[in-house]
């Protein structure tokens, strides 16, 4: 047994939430796989298998754990820090690349042939692309099985599944139940159509929520987003444009720690959950790992007294990259309200109006071609930014800077920066946002710098490869005004 085996081994005897998602175990005498935190009795160390990944489980022919609901864990904090292929085509499954382009559009976008892919993932996670996507898919099918009415058929088409056999094949070999049997065991169904599809989007260890829901409150544009209620119990509300038409999705800010964050979600294309699932992730970072945060940063004396005072800290990401892009440049030089307030122009003139406005909710986030195409006239922009901001949609929309899910950071950035008008710290700011990368420090950031010059000029490369959260932490810190920049 190696130490890494013992390690893990004695996370699941102390039933250690922390490694949740990190790795599974299988018990050979059950022939089922379970989460390292599974409530259930601890089962003997020689009946014990490992695996990287819950597909690497269910190929190995282990099902579902009824109890523990291992399908449901937070995504491992490696496919988001992590830059390699195998992570990006992690970041593209989750987002259905697979279902929607095939393996071999997938192995395409990141340069490897299907073969080669197949090989690196195996080596990586114990799963090739297709058992990953067929994971996803059941969990998928479970979810809306469990909170929705819908016809069984039509979960089986919405889940991702090519037929209604491949469907039924798969839940019973996962979860060790029928459809309907399935169904049986969830909470009160809900109607899709009418009132959304009720989810628990788990996060492991603490999550400092009112931080996050603070920025985007800050931060929300008129038309596409919206905070409601009083801080504490806060419901913030956001259009997403998905693949198969447009969606709504709906995030409580939780009252204590709970271990996951209430969504709803409307979709005008069932087959759209898992992607909007995965944007939802994204702009929350829960797939985080707080834990390593902590270990990293609290002992550094200028960002140790705030890990303690915000445990749980979070960088905010993006539910659409592209927009998040624009919005990086609507925000150079003028205030967050300010950016807001023209975010909203911009939304009213060139977004796309929702089929039924949902409250204020009421256009989908204008497009890279519709920006492209527009002369951005009467808008109230300065012509640098005008400048900037048409040559960032025609370089969006050709396809010359790609910000999806797969996306090389280190190329996507070096493409930005050839953007005239886009300088350095918007740049950072779009990798460390849109691109979700852990360890971005925006240079020349006058917030930081004077927090740097007021602690003796440390060296910030002691805080790699956490970054990202070092500067979440020092612009909530008390500090000077800060110069302006409504990004």
């Amino acid at each position: 047994m190696t130490q890494t085996e013992e390690a893990r081994y004695q996370a699941v005897r102390g039933r250690d939430a922390r490694f949740d998602g990190e790795f599974f175990f299988a018990v050979r005498t059950t022939g089922v796989y379970c989460r390292p935190s599974c409530p259930s009795r601890p089962p003997r160390r020689e009946n014990v298998v490992f695996y990287p990944s819950a597909a690497a489980a269910q190929a190995g022919g282990f099902r579902a754990c009824r109890r523990c609901r291992p399908d449901a864990v937070p995504g491992s904090a490696a496919w988001q820090a992590r830059a390699d292929a195998s992570a990006r085509a992690m970041r593209l499954i989750g987002d259905g690349a697979v279902d929607r382009d095939g393996v071999a559009g997938l192995a395409a976008r990141l340069g490897y042939s299907p073969r080669q892919l197949q090989r690196l993932l195996v080596a990586e996670v114990g799963a090739g692309p297709l058992a990953l996507a067929r994971a996803q898919r059941a969990h998928s099918a479970r979810i809306l099985l469990q909170t929705t009415t819908l016809p069984v058929t039509d979960v089986a088409f919405a889940a991702g599944f090519a037929s209604v056999r491949q469907f039924n094949d798969t839940v019973r070999a996962v979860y060790a139940a029928t459809p309907t049997e399935l169904r049986a065991s969830g909470r009160n169904p809900v109607r899709a159509s009418s009132s959304g599809i009720p989810l628990r989007l788990a996060y492991r260890g603490p999550y400092a929520a009112r931080p996050v829901f603070d920025f985007l409150a800050a931060r929300a544009i008129p038309g596409v987003e919206e905070m409601e209620g009083e801080p504490g119990a806060r419901r913030y509300r956001r259009t997403l444009a998905l693949p198969g038409g447009p969606g709504l999705v709906a995030v409580r800010e939780p009252s204590g720690e709970r271990g996951w964050l209430e969504c709803t979600v409307t979709l005008a294309d069932l087959r759209d959950l898992a992607a909007a699932t995965q944007r939802v992730r994204r702009l929350f970072d829960l797939d985080a790992d707080p834990y390593a945060v902590a270990e990293t940063l609290s002992g550094d004396p200028v960002l140790g007294p705030l890990v303690e005072a915000v445990p749980g800290v979070r960088a905010p990401g993006a539910a659409d990259p592209e927009e998040l892009a624009f919005r990086a440049v609507l925000g150079q030089q003028v205030t967050v309200a300010a950016a807001r307030t023209l975010g909203g122009r911009v939304v009213s003139a060139l977004g796309t109006p929702l089929p039924e406005p949902s409250g204020t909710l009421t256009h989908l986030f204008p497009e890279a071609a519709a920006l492209a195409e527009s002369p951005l006239t009467g808008l109230g922009m300065p012509a640098s930014r005008h400048a900037a901001l048409h040559a960032l949609a025609t370089a969006l929309s050709s396809g010359e800077i790609p910000l999806d899910p797969g996306a090389d950071r280190d190329e996507a950035e070096k493409a930005l920066l050839s953007v005239r008008g886009i300088g350095a710290w918007t740049a950072a700011y779009i990798r460390m946002r849109a691109l979700g990368d852990p360890d971005v420090l925006p240079p020349g950031d006058v917030v930081l710098r004077r927090a740097l010059a007021a602690a003796g000029a440390p060296d910030p490369v002691a805080w790699a490869p956490w970054r990202s959260y070092a500067t979440q932490l020092l612009w909530r810190a008390p500090a000077p005004s800060r110069e302006r920049n409504g990004s």
